[in-house]
Order: C-alpha cells, then structure tokens, then sequence
C-alpha cells in the first residue's frame, strides 16, 4: 500500500514538473529570443541559449514609434484605474446584494448575470458612438471608467461573501452605532481580502493585455497603450525586426510577472475558497 503510494505521488510530481516547464517555456523562448537577431530567429525559432544583440533590438525599438516610458505610464493609469474601481465597487454591489433585503434582489442579480453574457464586442459600436458625440475618444478615462461595472466580479464576491461575511456583525456595528460605509470599509473588506487580491490580479491582467478598446478609442499616438504599440512593431513592407518584438513582448508581459509574484499567495486560497464556499 505504501509503495502505490509512494508511486502515485511520484507520477503526480513527475506530471506537475512538466506541466511547469510547459507553462514557462514560452516566457522562456520570448525573453530568449529578444537577445537575438532577426536572421537567428528566422534561422532557428526555438533557442535556450541567449545572443548578444539586446542592445541592438532595443535601439531599433525605441527608434520606432514605440515609446516605453509612455506605453508604461499609459497602460499603469488604465490597469491600477480599472483593478481598483472593479474590485472596490463589485464588492461593494456584492455587499448591498448579500447585506440587504429589499424584493428586486433576485431580479437585479439575474440581470446582472444576464448582462455578463453579452460579449463586450456587440456593445462596443454604441459604445463608440457615445464616446465620439461627448467628444472623449482620446481620453483615457474611458478606458477605466466602465470597469465600474463588472458583472463577473460582482458575481465572484457575492458567492464569496456569502458564508463569509457574518450578517450578525453587521447588526451588531449597527447597534453601536457604525454608518454603512464604515462597516464596508472597516469589516466586510478586511473579510474579503483574499477574493479582493484574487480578483485584482485577473482584473489587472485583463486590463493590461486589452487591445481591443483601446485600439478603437484611442488615435493619438501619445495615448497609446503598451498592446497598441505592440501591434503596430510590424517594419516596414519589407522586413520585420521580430528581435525588437519579442523585446516588446518581453517588456510588455514583465509588469504582470511582477503582479503575479507579488500575489500568487492569494490566488489558489481565494479561488479555491469562493469555489468551495459558492
């Protein structure tokens, strides 16, 4: 008994450690290949072991229309704008939702989920048109703003808060004479930490990677988002400099490494507690 033990957790590491590898090997060959030329790319696409052109692919970089420093504070003002306000006003409509009683609960949270079914894409005409007769095509406020409604968090944290939240300590702050506010801010985020940090780093990922928005609303080149510039290091007609891509790539996807390092601890115990509590 003890030896099939031992085997299966033996086959079960085994299949986790090449999982692993298979996760990180992109990440690997795109940092790797952001040293190298274009003709050792084209030459060999799949190389571990770095060149020594990083210099040379960042000058032609910055030599293009692409702008890091802009790109990066750009696209740092749309993702923190965008994770703050998602995750502060999903749960703060989660609470209203799990807190209160009032007869249009259950109505209002099936057209919550309705609303979550609608892809993004369809709206996105009206959208545009909305945006251009208030004359806001180049702001980025509007890249952030509707984050305010976010129907899939808003249904995360309810599920979360719940079992979570004790409606007990609501009356009893109640009773001392706490403001609702206060006993959001002061004890139902506190509780909700876990989902919160969850939520944020899927939000900022999202936030970050989204292409589609901005490319639409955005024209002047001084708005422009890290995935807009991105998407427009094609060369010219005649050669791409896929070295001065993959470094693109590679300094577009570090932000979201470091978020991701700074708050894996919270992802397994947050997902795997709103999935067990929902």
């Amino acid at each position: 008994m003890r030896k099939s033990q031992i085997f299966k957790k033996t086959i079960i590491f085994i299949i986790c450690v090449l999982l692993a590898i298979l996760s990180l090997f992109p990440f690997v060959i795109m940092i790797v290949n952001s040293t190298r030329s274009t003709y050792e790319i084209q030459q060999h696409a799949v190389s571990l072991i770095p060149s020594g052109y990083f210099m040379n692919n960042l000058k032609i970089l910055t030599g293009k229309s692409f702008n890091p420093a802009v790109g990066f504070g750009n696209s740092a003002i749309v993702s923190v704008c965008s994770t703050v306000l998602a995750t502060y006003f999903s749960t703060l409509t989660a609470y209203g939702l799990v807190v209160y009683d009032w007869k249009l609960k259950n109505a209002f949270f099936s057209f919550i989920m309705a609303v979550m079914m609608i892809p993004a894409q369809i709206t996105m005409i009206g959208f545009y048109q909305m945006v251009y007769k208030i004359h806001m095509t180049n702001h980025l406020t509007l890249l952030f703003l509707p984050a305010i409604a976010s129907p899939s968090i808003v249904f995360f944290m309810r599920q979360y808060m719940k079992p979570a939240l004790s409606l007990e300590i609501v009356q009893s702050a109640r009773i001392d004479g706490a403001r609702e506010f206060y006993i959001f801010n002061r004890i139902a985020l506190p509780i909700m930490k876990p989902a919160i940090a969850t939520q944020a780093i899927f939000c900022f990922v999202n936030s970050w990677n989204n292409l589609f928005t901005p490319l639409v609303l955005i024209t002047k080149q001084e708005k422009y988002t890290l995935p807009i510039m991105i998407s427009l290091l094609r060369g010219d007609i005649y050669k791409t400099e896929y070295g001065a891509v993959y470094l693109g790539l590679t300094l577009t996807a570090a932000p979201l490494i470091i978020v991701y390092l700074m708050l894996s601890k919270y992802i397994i115990a947050g997902v795997a507690l709103g999935s067990v509590k929902g």
